[in-house]
């Protein structure tokens, strides 16, 4: 078979092209949603929470009166104030015009309806531009059935109490949900809170005028039912009846709270009323005004069902904000509930040991590029180790002077390894081929090892089930907010998921800067691979999956470097939740595997599915939803759910800290952590998740190094052999190296510093499963450390 000599512009396999492009799209989209979701989020607030239909009493008069003309306030309930002076009118003799207000409601003005049909009998229902909006059809109903429309504004508000452009647009709006629903407009408008001519105040005129300067007519009663207090039908009935002859204008509704009184009560007052020589009309008819509804222009006709649609999305918004902002809440409580229950068991099986002491020597990998600023104090630290080891140092390409200075340093036990750069995953493999002993540790070059730390990682292996062990990471440079942010959450993150992982056989990762591996395990699984960004966790998930169990050692403790910066952890955090999803894929067969892989599958994969990758894309809701509420909904309220999320992170926090021994005074800044680094994670994985969707290749980025790590304190150790006393090996040990430094492709190209380790790949008398062999780096890989 003949080696492809030409590099594909991109890597083709069974999932197609990857594509090499930068992101830009899923931006915009994202900033559409966010700009889309707070309009919605507006308009709900504004239409269902800044005003509301209240008691009639509410807003009546009381104010001054200085400016109501007095042809007003002792004339007529209908009122032109377009003109100069004023005109009013009235209902004829013995003719009662019937009004409903605060509908349509889908439960009451259907029965009200049936009612006026029964008596043959038309009415005026004042409507109110939200509940037209909701129930369209209601409304085009109460037109067919002969009865008229009037306005009583957009979300039922106090026009004498709002500024003016609030005014107009209250107006507008509900004209046009009119228009959109039906087709017409109106003329007629009720202000919400009135009532008869000598109740108007300075402010009622105010909006009177401003009203009729719009071509509206404003309808007050002369009559009211008082059914809104709900009293009786026998109150509502002799609150309704007139005392005379005289033509009047009857308030009752049709929405706006319980009517069933109100339905009772006009069944018996239409029948008594007739009796007594009442005629029934609407507003336009009683009064005889022309053309009280006229056709909607297309304009308006068109932009009243935008309306329409823009509210009806809008409630859906809410309603879907609802539901998830209800899955956030049961996950984060599930996790807590979990991940603490799971803690309290690891903890009371800590004092059980693993069988005899782990004794025999370890080597220890470091791959490094560009690691000047920390090498020395990594290694350093792994010398100081009170278990024998030997320190492996692969330089991958490094254009700092990595290796000359782990050389310069001379010390017993290290070995450098040089190679072309060509990514973490190669180096590690190198490392690999040249170890001399079974057990390895894996340690990133910013990493220092507390002296027992190779010690108590390794104790583990004495059960022969044990493949891999993970240590406790802990954050060096935890100074400022962004460091101690990041301590939070290591401390959380190694001491309660990892003990749940644990106790459930399905440890997803072994993380890198501090892991031990069974040699033997590695081979079964094709050692490191590179199909993914998180090597580190697509080894571990294998090594699941191959039936080994990956157990947690919390005092095994090393001491890293985290970002310094918010671009830096950026960086990081997206290569890591990338790099999770890309293995998450790889090992989607475990969800329906038995055995071992079966518990990765669906315990691990689904934690992460569920806990790592839904609750942070659904946990902005919370968030979003207390913003909307501290707003429109009541404050103290949704304060009071926000601080409880955030004693539910405390609790969760200082439980883990107790666990590590670590003490507790960086929870204090756990509030400030909601504002900057939860929405900085949150992005993260919201930006992973759409680069995996796009099937865009990220490119490996490494961390800056800072400095800051140091040797920690402790007795000096032995270190073990270096690779030439090979007396000192292991007869496996010494057996698998020679095998691996004579090994050769059958081009007779050696795999050593390709990124192709031999003796991992395709052995024929290997057990387990076999990798196939990565691609070379230039053929739709992504080298690490470059950017």
């Amino acid at each position: 078979m003949s080696r492809r000599t030409t590099a594909p512009r991109g890597r083709r396999g069974r999932r197609g092209v990857v594509r090499n492009v930068p992101l830009r799209t899923h931006w915009l989209l994202l900033t559409v949603l966010v700009l889309t979701l707070a309009g919605a989020l507006l308009i709900q607030g504004y239409t269902q929470h800044m005003f509301g239909i209240g008691d009639d009493a509410a807003g009546s008069g009381g104010g001054a009166a200085g400016r109501v003309p007095a042809a007003v306030a002792h004339g007529g309930p209908v009122i032109d104030s377009a003109v100069t002076p004023a005109r009013t009118a009235r209902p004829a003799a013995r003719t009662l015009a019937l009004t409903f207000d605060d509908g349509p409601d889908p439960r009451w003005t259907p029965q009200i309806l049936d009612v006026l049909r029964r008596h043959h009998v038309h009415a005026t229902f004042f409507v109110v531009g939200t509940e037209v909006a909701a129930h369209p059809a209601l409304v085009r109903q109460i037109l067919a059935d002969g009865n008229e429309i009037g306005i009583h504004t957009f979300t039922h508000a106090d026009l004498g109490t709002i500024p003016g452009w609030q005014r107009s647009l209250e107006l507008r709006e509900a004209q046009l949900a009119l228009a959109g629903a039906t087709g017409k407009t109106s003329s007629l408008l009720r202000p919400p809170y009135s009532s008869v001519n000598g109740a108007l105040d300075d402010r009622d005129w105010d909006a009177v005028t401003t009203a009729g300067g719009d071509g509206y007519l404003t309808v007050l009663t002369t009559q009211d039912s008082q059914d809104w207090q709900r009293p009786g039908v026998d109150a509502i009935v002799a609150n309704a009846t007139p005392h005379g002859s005289a033509g009047q204008i009857l308030l009752m509704h049709d929405g706006g709270g319980d009517r069933s009184q109100t339905v009772a009560a006009l069944d018996r007052l239409l029948p008594q009323l007739t009796a007594r020589g009442f005629r029934f009309a609407t507003v336009g008819d009683a009064v005889g005004i022309p053309q009280a509804m006229r056709p909607a222009s297309a304009g308006d006709h068109r932009l009243g069902y935008a309306l329409i649609g823009t509210l009806d999305a809008s409630a859906w918004v809410l309603r879907v904000l609802g539901w998830l902002l209800l899955a956030a809440g049961v996950l984060a409580v599930l996790r807590a509930a979990a991940v603490v229950t799971a803690a309290r068991r690891h903890v009371r099986r800590r004092g059980r040991g693993w069988g005899a002491p782990v004794v025999e020597p370890v080597s220890v990998i470091v791959p490094a590029y560009n690691e000047s600023a920390g090498i020395e104090a990594a290694v350093r630290s792994l010398l100081a180790s009170d278990h024998p080891v030997e320190v492996v140092v692969v330089d991958d390409g490094s254009t700092d002077g990595t290796a000359e200075l782990v050389e310069s340093l001379r010390l017993p036990g290290v070995r450098v390894i040089r190679q072309a750069n060509a990514g973490k995953p190669a180096a590690l493999n190198t490392g690999i081929a040249a170890a001399s002993f079974d057990l390895l540790v894996m340690v990133d070059g910013d990493t220092v090892f507390e002296p027992d730390a190779v010690r108590a990682l390794v104790q583990p292996f004495a059960d022969p089930r044990v493949g891999a062990v993970s240590g406790n990471a802990k954050v060096v440079n935890r100074g400022g907010l962004l460091g101690r942010w990041q301590h939070i959450e290591y401390v959380v993150g190694f001491n309660l998921d990892r003990r749940l992982f644990d106790l459930g056989q399905c440890m997803p990762t072994v993380p890198g800067a501090v892991g031990a591996f069974r040699r033997s395990a590695l081979l079964r699984v094709g050692g490191v691979s590179d199909e993914t960004l998180a090597e580190d966790t697509d080894l571990t998930m294998a090594l699941c999956r191959d039936g080994w169990r990956v157990v947690y050692e919390e005092g095994a403790v090393a001491w890293t470097e985290a970002p310094a910066s918010l671009g830096a952890l950026w960086r990081q955090r997206y290569r890591w939740c990338y790099g999770t999803l890309q293995a998450m894929w790889k090992h989607r067969g475990a969800l329906v595997s038995r055995g071992a892989a079966g518990k990765l599958g669906r315990r691990g994969l689904l934690y992460l599915l569920l806990f790592q990758v839904l609750l942070p894309l659904i946990a902005p809701v919370v968030d979003v939803f207390a913003v909307y509420g501290l707003v429109f909904l009541d404050p103290w309220r949704i304060l009071g759910l926000w601080l409880g999320f955030l004693a539910l992170q405390a609790a969760m926090g200082a439980y883990a800290f107790r666990l590590d021994g670590e003490p507790r005074g960086p929870l204090w800044t756990l509030p400030l952590q909601q504002f900057v680094y939860r929405q900085l994670m949150y992005l993260v994985v919201i930006q992973s998740v759409a680069t995996a969707l796009a099937g865009s290749r990220l490119r490996w980025q490494r961390m800056e190094r800072y400095g800051t790590l140091t040797v920690p304190a402790g007795p000096s150790a032995t270190a073990a052999p270096a690779q030439d006393d090979r007396a000192a090996a292991p007869d496996l040990a010494e057996a698998w190296l020679e095998e691996v430094r004579g090994a050769a492709d059958p081009e007779g190209v050696r795999y050593l510093g390709t990124g192709r380790t031999p003796g991992l790949y395709g052995e024929p008398d290997a057990p387990g499963p076999h990798a196939p062999a990565p691609a070379p780096y230039g053929h739709g890989a992504a080298p690490y450390g470059k950017f």
